[in-house]
């Protein structure tokens, strides 16, 4: 593997060693940083190319701001490895997403130079505004700085956020890093507007005069600034009007070249040091920059696993059983080749959700909507209004963002949409920001609402078809990140019967394992060491949280010392629905003992899923002491760790 030379990067313990150097050993700073990230990332996987795409403008703000002081913002969070690198934590990197080690995101617990933790999108600009008062208030904190991508920036807590910033008229610095790439490529009119104003940079044989003129302009004195603009005017051919950040209320600068250090340098300091109120300073960049695979990748290797420096190559392990993800990706496919009516929506997770097989097929019934969470659940229950079926494809945690919508929009109204929520549970390296443990307790909230959840990829496809049959009002079923068990998969999906779960062993009557989602393997292999203990296990598999089959929940309480619920969700979930439903129906009254096994209540730790899982007590062995407890048993057989 060929190996990297850091003798500029060495000299940096911190950001205030780049504040003594010359520009020259910025520049070189950045060239052996970047060749650090993919050496870092290498060992460990993570995001890559977002991070290569902001090498120069990590160095350079850290350069000419007086970080921790001042409060550098990193919107998402995932382009941050150069930054924490270069704040104190280069050597941990190799801990990078693993148990114990360094977060994937900016995270406060982690560092001074972190403020604000993020990882889910457009958060950035909300919270520079508020230390920005918290500064003009009296709190020892400087300038505040948000760094932005072009796909957060178009979602609509961005909007919101400049103009509240732009009427308040405080010193906040926006920087926009466009790289015409988020996850997916941007969609949408203001991704069309970005790209306009940033194609004077990027082509042209005046390119250069353009970022200059732009670039200078606004600081300059009167004189000079309407010389920038006549000439912008004769390059380009275009009369000089404010454009879209100028009418919120921000001086705009730009576009500059994102990895030109000597530029960005120059543009930063003037900035620094004359701006009033608020300046958005608009960087174009390139994912994956500087490392040709990166760059040469449909994805700007975006997220990766461990790679090969010199080839690229991911060191992938060859999957047993296909993944969730993919499985749900047919299953729509094929309903949607059953039905014209059926279309999807996806918030800029075409790949990341499966939608993309889908779209292959019918490109017209596919809709991105771009990090707008909001308006796609609401854009959603407009087409099943019209009459179509749609399916809402969305992240469990990123759902969240669009709850008002699910409640008022889709659920008052009792509109049959349906909801694919992926990355149910814990997610492992991606942490607590990424975990779908919520999403039981809040739609089951929700009159109307049926909730499913799939205990295998089998049972996911026979979902699918059982949300594209109903029509009487909003569905979701969920199902978590990863593969499956390895399970045959039907040619087509079977219509469930709503609220009906299943038998799937029948004990002597000891205890109960009642199960819901994927967790039913954990189940099966508690029973396992329960029998070794001398208890007789009988586990079913409620399929549906919402509504409840309680002639399958009373069987087993009439016929069982004890009932324990099993799920991947937080508390106040299905457990406690069970709970609440059982009393209300007197079932708690007789001696059946109830407990439940769910997430604790609190955030857990980025790890390995089966070791998060582990940390919660939600396996295996956690059900064991929860059923040993509830039947006041003590344990007889050491079982060795799984």
């Amino acid at each position: 593997m060929t190996q990297h030379q850091t003798p500029t990067l060495d000299q940096v313990a911190g950001p205030a060693d780049l504040r003594h150097m010359p520009d020259h050993k910025l520049a070189a700073v950045a060239d052996e940083l970047r060749a650090e990230v993919v050496a870092a990332v290498s060992k460990t996987g993570g995001h890559l190319g977002s991070s290569l795409g902001v090498v120069e403008l990590s160095v350079a703000i850290h350069a000419v701001f007086d970080t921790p002081r001042d409060k550098l913002i990193w919107d998402v969070g995932h382009q941050c490895y150069p930054h924490k690198i270069l704040t104190g934590r280069r050597d941990r990197m190799h801990t990078l997403r693993q148990g114990g080690g360094l977060s994937g995101f900016t995270k406060r617990s982690e560092s001074d130079y972190d403020p604000f933790g993020a990882a889910h999108s457009s958060t950035s600009i909300s919270a520079a505004l508020g230390f920005a008062v918290g500064r003009d208030m009296g709190q020892p904190t400087g300038d505040a700085i948000a760094v932005i991508g072009d796909g957060s920036i178009s979602a609509g807590m961005a909007y919101e956020a400049m103009n509240n910033a732009g009427a308040e008229g405080r010193r906040l610095f926006v920087i926009l890093n466009d790289n015409e790439m988020s996850i997916a490529p941007p969609v949408g009119a203001m991704s069309s507007y970005l790209s306009s104003l940033s194609d004077l940079t990027r082509k042209g044989p005046f390119g250069g005069l353009v970022a200059v003129a732009e670039g200078m302009e606004q600081f300059a004195p009167k004189p000079v600034r309407d010389g920038a603009r006549r000439a912008r005017e004769m390059v380009t051919g275009l009369e000089s009007r404010g454009t879209f950040f100028e009418e919120l209320g921000f001086d705009y600068i730009g576009p500059i070249d994102g990895h030109n250090m000597g530029q960005l340098l120059a543009v930063l300091r003037a900035a620094k040091t004359r701006a009033t109120g608020p300046v958005l300073i608009h960087c174009c960049t390139v994912k994956g920059k500087g490392y040709a695979p990166a760059e040469g990748s449909a994805d700007k290797y975006h997220g990766v696993a461990k790679f090969d420096v010199d080839t690229g190559v991911q060191a992938k392990a060859k999957a047993n059983a296909p993944s969730y993800t993919g499985v749900f990706g047919d299953a729509l496919t094929q309903a949607a080749a059953r039905d014209p009516k059926v279309v999807a929506v996806t918030a800029a997770m075409p790949s990341g959700t499966g939608v993309d097989r889908m779209a292959k097929r019918f490109p017209g019934r596919v809709f991105d909507v771009g990090i707008a969470e909001q308006h796609g659940v609401t854009f959603a229950a407009g087409m099943a209004a019209s009459g179509l079926k749609p399916f809402c494809a969305i992240y469990s945690t990123f759902l969240q963002r669009g709850y008002d919508q699910v409640v008022h929009d889709v659920a008052l109204q009792g509109l049959p949409v349906r909801f694919a929520i992926d990355r149910a549970g814990l997610v492992g390296a991606d942490g607590a920001t990424h975990a779908g443990a919520f999403d039981i307790g809040y739609l089951g909230a929700l009159p109307g609402m049926v909730i499913m959840a799939a205990a295998d990829e089998a049972e996911l496809v026979h979902m699918v078809a059982t949300a594209a049959a109903h029509g009487t009002g909003p569905i979701a079923f969920r199902y978590p990140r990863g593969n499956g068990t390895g399970v045959a998969l039907p040619d087509q999906g079977t219509v469930l019967e709503i609220g009906k779960g299943r038998m799937i062993r029948q004990g002597q009557g000891d205890v109960a394992l009642l199960s819901l989602g994927t967790h039913l393997a954990e189940c099966e292999a508690a029973a396992t060491l329960l029998e070794r203990e001398g208890v007789s296990v009988s586990i079913a598999d409620a399929r549906f949280a919402k509504p409840l089959d309680m002639a399958l929940i009373a069987q087993l309480a009439q016929t069982h010392g004890a009932l324990v619920t099993v799920e991947q969700g937080a508390q106040g979930g299905f457990g406690a629905m069970v709970l609440q439903a059982m009393a209300a129906q007197g079932l708690l009254d007789h001696g059946c003992r109830m407990r439940t096994v769910c997430l604790p209540d609190r955030f857990i730790d980025h790890d390995s899923p089966s070791m998060m899982y582990r940390d919660a007590g939600v396996d295996a062995e956690g059900i064991l002491q929860t059923v040993l407890a509830a039947l006041n048993r003590d344990r007889k057989v050491m079982h060795l760790t799984r």
